[in-house]
Formats: C-alpha cells, structure tokens, sequence
C-alpha cells in the first residue's frame, strides 16, 4: 500500500509518496506561483503528483485516495478551501477539482493540521494519544491531536494557539488583536526583539555578527551571540525563552496532551532552547495527581510533516 500527499504552500508545493513504514520513497516539487488563478494552481498541484507517483514508479491502482495540506481556513469535510489568503483562494472547490483531475478521492485538510498528524503518526509523537505541534516559522502554526484524532471545533478552525494573547496590548498582530504569541514567539517576532535590542546597544556583538546590516538578522542572530556571551543578545534570547514557555505553559494547563514537538528554524537550537523552557514549564503549569509534566521535545519530521501527514489523512487509526 503506498500513500500520497501533497504540501501546498503560498511559495512551493510538494508531494510525496510513502510506502506502507510511512518512508518517503518519492517526491516533486513546484513554484506555487501566486498569484494566478486557481485552477491553474490546482492544475500544477495535479502535476506534481503524477511526478512524484511516476517517480515512485506506481499507478493510481497502488493508493485509494491524495491528502493535501492547504494553509488556510478549509472545510475538511467538503473539500474547500474557505480562505487562503497566500494562495488567493477563496471558496475553492480543491477536493472536488484534484480528484476529477486525478481520479482518485482527494482528502482535504488544513496544513497545520496535517504537519501535526504527520508528526503523531510517523514522528516524535508516535506512542501518544493527545499531541500538540507547534511550528516556529514567520507566524505560529499549530495542531492539535485528542485521542487520535485531529481537533478542529465545532466550526472547523480550533486549534489556532498562536492567536492566543500572552502580553496584553501587545504588538499589534495580523489578526487585529494585539500582543498574540504569533507576534512574540515566531520567528518574526524573534527577530522583531532582536532589532529593538540592537537599536538600544549599538555595542552588542549582534552588529557584527551581521557586519552593521540590520536588515540581515534572523532568527538564529540572538542565541549565535547569545552563546558566544553577548549581554544584550543573552537577554532577548532570555526573554523569548519566557515567552515561548507561557505559551506553552498555557497549551499544558488547557489541554494536559501526552507530548508538546516544536519544529521550524528556532528549534534546531536543540536542548540550549528546550532545556530552560522545560524548567520554566515545569515550575509554572499545572500538574495532575502524579505530578508528570507533558514531555516538550523537538519535531523530528521538520519539514517533512505537512506532506507525510497530507499523505496519512485517511489513516485514522494505528
């Protein structure tokens, strides 16, 4: 039995097929080219899968059915994509175009949602019931997994921890709240902090990590400087670490899950990230009668998890 998936994004799609041990055995890749019409889009995602399953050297007798990760706000159950807004779309039949393009059932799911499924089924959170992702890139992407399953509430957009308030009247987010976590622990908002510091040590060894070019911080500026004994760096770095563990500390107490992963750029900072937010969690959150503290650890998938976890979709039990 082979699965096949595709990862679609405002920039590149991908797709993947996987064997019966959830291994990638083939995958294609192309500009997502926005913005153009949707059925041109559509139409290239169909492509792109007839590559990545020539590549493999199977036919469309080898898999019942493509998942496929839209970011966005989709309906799941009919196929849509509702709104995407890196991709233009907007009530987007995609389940029901892809599979009259393919001829094959086409599974339709959030991106994020589909990362964290990949990540439960294939990944660090294989032998867990409740499992949270977090993905740490230019906003929060998160999903949410409650006995096996992937959560969506009741109108089909749970989940959405990064929009979640952790300083009030904060930065003003996307969202047109203020102070979200989006804006304080993304890597966009690492880099934010980052800047503001520089701006106040014109001294900081930051200045000449990036040879005097603001514009050149990234998200790995603060903790390269930070490890290398910088004050100013070491107190961003120590400040996102706060911030980062009350995020998390919050998603403990509301959801008590079996594991936390997080993935994305700032996570390969390994345990000199993970370790002081663990302490910090542990020392903050609220704990049940055995006093176990749900395990927070780096995303193995990376990013492989949208397309392994598209490819899973109509794998709902293991």
């Amino acid at each position: 039995m082979n699965y096949v998936g595709v990862d679609l994004g405002g920039t590149n799609m991908t797709a993947a097929v996987l064997d019966d041990s959830y291994a990638v055995i083939a995958q294609a890749k192309r500009l997502t080219s926005c913005p153009r019409p949707y059925d041109a889009i559509l139409d290239d995602v169909a492509r792109t899968v007839l590559d990545a399953v020539e590549k493999a050297g199977i036919s469309p007798s080898d898999f019942a059915y493509v998942g496929v990760g839209s970011p966005g706000v989709v309906s799941a159950a009919d196929g849509v994509v509702i709104d995407a807004v890196n991709l233009g779309f907007k009530n987007v039949p995609l389940g029901s175009y892809l599979s009259r393009k393919l001829g094959v059932r086409v599974i339709l799911e959030n991106d994020a949602n589909a990362a964290a499924y990949g990540e439960f089924l294939a990944g660090a959170a294989k032998n867990t019931n409740d499992f949270i992702a977090l993905t740490i890139g230019t906003g929060i992407g998160s999903g949410v997994i409650l006995d096996k399953n992937i959560y969506r509430g009741a109108n089909g957009v749970g989940g959405e921890l990064g929009h979640t308030v952790v300083v009030l009247d904060g930065r003003p987010c996307s969202c047109g709240r203020k102070g979200c976590m989006d804006v304080y622990a993304s890597a966009t908002g690492l880099i934010t902090s980052t800047k503001e510091a520089m701006r106040a040590d014109g001294r900081s060894l930051l200045w000449r990590l990036v040879n005097g070019d603001i514009s050149a911080v990234n998200g790995a500026s603060a903790f390269s400087a930070a490890k290398q004994g910088d004050e100013t760096a070491c107190a961003v770095v120590a400040s996102y670490v706060r911030v980062l563990a009350a995020c998390v500390t919050n998603i403990v107490n509301i959801f008590q899950p079996d594991m936390i992963s997080i993935a994305g750029g700032v996570s390969r900072e390994g345990e000199y990230l993970l370790e002081p937010v663990r302490a910090l969690v542990q020392s903050e959150c609220l704990k049940n009668p055995k006093g176990r503290v749900p395990i927070i650890c780096a995303a193995t998938l990376q990013d492989k998890a949208g397309v392994i976890g598209a490819a899973l979709l109509g794998v709902r039990n293991r």
